[in-house]
């Protein structure tokens, strides 16, 4: 900070520009409810998720963690010795995304990948385990500051519709796969005829 002729502080531009940038980022937060208020379930819980993605993401940098790292981890911390196929499908990733985190994360001392028969396995190291410490704490302290200020009973009925939501979505994704199923035999059958 500098001081003008009369003593009084006058900031320069490099002064300001980490003020700046802090009320730019919050500008567009401040008044966020007037935009959203009567917005959808899913685009309400799409910024939800950004929030807690950004979030969590801000502190894995700070231990040089990706966040698609963090996802995988985070299941081989609880499923150890998988195959690349599970990995995936509980992370709900395509296997060739899967793969290319795998590489980077073998390079990076994470896991080790053995084969196992015709199976390659997936196992998490010493350095990799210890890296849990400090991310599980990081992703607990971003779930508790989205929490911070809202009532258990809140919670709990928020947890209850999430879940309900998530099973009405799962039972429709089924009898979409199902009607296709059923389309995709008719149509066989009439190549038949």
């Amino acid at each position: 900070m500098a001081l003008d002729s009369t003593g009084s502080s006058v900031h320069n531009r490099s002064d300001s520009l980490p003020a700046a940038a802090t009320a730019a980022a919050a500008a567009p937060q401040a008044n966020w409810r007037h935009g959203v208020s009567n917005e959808r379930f899913a685009h309400l819980i799409k910024i939800a998720y950004r929030g807690f993605s950004r979030g969590l993401q801000m502190r894995l940098k700070k231990y040089s963690i990706l966040y698609g790292h963090w996802t995988l981890l985070r299941i081989l911390w609880q499923t150890d010795g998988i195959t690349q196929r599970q990995l995936s499908e509980q992370a709900r990733v395509k296997e060739p995304t899967t793969f290319g985190a795998l590489q980077a994360m073998e390079k990076l001392g994470y896991i080790t990948r053995q084969k196992m028969g015709k199976q390659v396995r997936i196992f998490v190291t010493p350095k990799g385990a210890a890296l849990k410490q400090f991310i599980v704490p990081a992703a607990e302290e971003v779930n508790s500051l989205a929490l911070a200020g809202i009532p258990q009973e809140d919670l709990a009925v928020a947890r209850r519709t999430l879940l309900a939501m998530i099973e009405n979505l799962a039972a429709d994704e089924l009898a979409w796969l199902g009607s296709e199923a059923e389309l995709l035999a008719a149509e066989a059958e009439e190549g038949r005829e």
